[in-house]
């Protein structure tokens, strides 16, 4: 049997337990005596290690093994939880991580650990890692093991069990006992599994392989097979084996198991865990009363590949573009009965817009859950003190833009544990406590996502960033006096630009936040800095919820039509040409008190103009990025549409105030402008 086929099941499984882990092991640094939390990073690993090994990545088992016996004597109490020790199943987990990784972007999952594996066979002894002591009631680990426990399976055994069936192969409980005056048991296994594996895939056993091997079970072990041979068949071959007394083959009922298992589960964890994959959800009607309760939860959720959302959404802007060309033809045509069925086409369309993009929304959890154990590791590395608070993890952001979302979030947070964030000390002097407290928080409002990190730090200093900008020839010293702290603040931003002395490998490198600027624009977003020199500071990242299908302003310059985001716009007008003044050579005019810029699109985009054209009015369409504003010239407006977002492709990727194109109902192409490229 092919196990290729159950690798992304494999994957995806593999991740949630080794996030569980990391999440647990942080509880357990707070909590060092719950065993409770000790068992449930076990399962895990446990669980892990079973998986690894039924898909043959030996080097995963292996390393997931020698954690487990760890983690084995610090639930048997022979090991008592310290600092040093997480740090060390932290790494362990670190390495696991990384094979899985290297799994999924098609690797073999191979790893050099050998230095790890060292320090857990020495805290697994008792023995110093590193010169650090090991608290422990015993010097070893080890003691007489318990009999072999009855066959219980995980969510991903349970997966294999049941596409066995589907497949139409036979699945069996087979239970083994070796006479009591068996001499070599081990040989006798060794054998038994020979057999087993020429007739199909052992799923699992119990006890494990590992203690089979070292003998560490009284005469009785099981066996759970997938085979394509009957249960007599298999029976017979077994009991040719000398030394083999008995042998018992149940075929296992996969509907009965799953209720079994679901029923255990339940009994042993009331709280259920809170995991980064997230389902596809299917809502029934709620008018139709179900006439009987599923026997299990799997009809509820499914698991869908993320390329097949993609293909799903790239048919779907399909539909809309010819959605578009239908409106146009419609309106053209003004046929009644064409006009009620675009009309109600629309309406569906829509409906179906919202539950793709709905099923494409991932919790931002997918990356915060990465930086409290980042967070940990940092603060120890910078011997501060310091807590990470997290709020709105469950708030939904599109696919696209999660995935580009990491990276900035970890150099904010950097940024602010190294510069932001006093050491103890000096936190002291100053009157605070000595625990620093970062807060990441994500909330909605209207179409937009708002991810704010804020800590209670130094906060930014006004003189040393200006003394650093006009060293660096960023902005000069007339300017400087004049700007104002919000101004100031987001001059960290500019590229190059950083305060520190020292080069470290948290922050520091010269490199600065506009990588982040850059990324989260990019994204069709912004950031702002809010700072109080002594109190902290607050960086806020405004994302849209989507980037696929965006809502747009259609313009027009001469004949070409120009699309610009209704997220940039605040309002649209016409100016009459004796309103706009000249100040410092540029075209502004009086917004509501504000002088704000004008920029002419024609002259940006070098359209060819009709010189003959002396207008009285000007179509100005008023945008915003952050507190700058700007006032773009048009000839005219052609109205609101939702459009299809399409990149310019390889080729035309460094386009000026271009961040892509869509194609309209008419069938032609239309420029989308990029607002933030044109404010400065």
């Amino acid at each position: 049997m092919d196990t290729n086929q159950y690798l992304e099941v494999f994957i995806d499984e593999s991740k949630e337990h080794l996030q569980s882990c990391n999440e647990n092991l942080l509880a357990l640094e707070q909590n060092p005596h719950d065993l409770a939390i000790v068992n449930e990073i076990f399962r895990n690993a446990h669980t892990l290690k079973g998986m690894s090994a039924t898909m043959g990545f030996e080097d995963l088992a292996d390393l997931t093994h020698k954690m487990e016996n760890v983690l084995d004597a610090i639930r048997n109490e022979k090991i008592t939880v310290t600092p040093e020790i997480l740090d060390v199943v932290f790494e362990s987990v670190d390495h696991l991580e990384a094979m899985i990784d290297d799994i999924a972007n098609g690797g073999d999952g191979k790893r050099d650990v050998t230095a790890t594996v060292a320090k857990l066979k020495r805290i697994e002894n008792g023995e110093p890692i590193d010169g650090v002591d090991i608290p422990a009631e015993e010097s070893t680990v080890g003691g007489p093991v318990s009999s072999a426990e009855a066959l219980r399976y995980d969510e991903f055994e349970l997966t294999v069990i049941q596409q066995s069936h589907e497949q139409d192969f036979n699945t069996y409980e087979i239970a083994i006992h070796l006479r009591e005056d068996c001499l070599l048991k081990a040989a006798r296994v060794f054998m038994v599994f020979d057999i087993l594996e020429k007739l199909g895939d052992v799923i699992k056993s119990s006890p494990t392989v590992e203690k089979l091997e070292e003998e560490q079970f009284d005469n009785d072990f099981y066996v759970a097979l997938v085979t394509k041979d009957s249960a007599n068949d298999v029976q017979k071959k077994l009991l040719k084996v000398s030394e083999v007394e008995n042998v018992i083959v149940t075929p296992i009922d996969y509907h009965a198991l799953v209720k079994q298992e679901i029923a255990v589960t339940v009994a042993e964890v009331p709280v259920a865990q809170n995991t980064s994959t997230i389902p596809v959800t299917t809502n029934t009607d709620a008018k139709k009363a179900p006439e009987k309760k599923p026997s299990h939860t799997s009809s509820k959720t499914i698991r869908v590949n993320i390329e097949r959302l993609d293909i799903l959404m790239n048919l779907f802007e399909e539909l809309v573009i010819d959605r578009g060309r239908l409106q146009s033809i419609a309106s053209e045509l003004n046929h009644s009965e064409l006009n009620e069925t675009v009309e109600r086409m629309s309406r569906i369309s829509g409906d179906l817009q919202n539950i793709i993009l709905t099923m494409r929304m991932v919790p931002v959890e997918t990356v915060f859950n990465r930086f409290p154990k980042m967070v940990r590791q940092l603060t120890r590395d910078l011997h501060k003190k310091v807590d990470l608070e997290i709020i709105g993890a469950e708030t939904e952001l599109d696919r696209t833009v999660i995935d580009e979302l990491g990276d900035p979030l970890v150099h904010l947070i950097r940024n602010a544990l190294d510069h932001g964030v006093e050491s103890p000390e000096k936190r002291k002097a100053a009157g605070k406590t000595e625990v620093g407290k970062i807060v990441l928080r994500a909330y909605h409002s209207g179409n937009h996502v708002f991810i704010e990190l804020e800590d209670d730090g130094a906060g930014i200093n006004r003189e040393r960033v200006l003394e650093k900008a006009i060293s660096r020839g960023i902005v000069s010293l007339e300017t400087a006096t004049s700007m104002t702290d919000n101004q100031v603040n987001e001059l960290i931003l500019a590229s190059g630009f950083s305060t520190a002395d020292v080069i470290s490998d948290i922050s520091g490198r010269g490199v600065g936040l506009d990588v982040v600027k850059s990324t989260i624009e990019s994204l069709g977003g912004n950031i702002t800095i809010d700072s109080t020199e002594g109190r902290g500071s607050l960086f806020s990242i405004q994302l849209p919820l989507t980037l696929s299908i965006i809502s747009v302003m259609l313009v027009e310059i001469e004949k070409e039509i120009y699309a610009i985001p209704l997220s940039s716009i605040i309002e649209t007008s016409i100016i009459r040409k004796s309103d706009i003044m000249n100040a410092h050579n540029q075209k502004v005019i009086d917004f509501r008190g504000k002088v704000v810029p004008l920029v002419y699109l024609d002259e940006i985009f070098e359209v060819p103009r009709d010189e003959s054209k002396d207008d009285e009015f000007h179509s100005v369409v008023l945008v915003r990025k952050g507190e700058k504003m700007a006032g773009l010239v048009v000839d005219s407006f052609i109205g609101q549409q939702e459009i299809v977002l399409k990149s310019l492709g390889n080729y035309l990727t460094n386009v000026f105030a271009i961040s892509g194109a869509t194609i309209l109902g008419n069938g032609k192409v239309a420029l989308i402008v990029d607002c933030n490229s044109l404010i400065k």
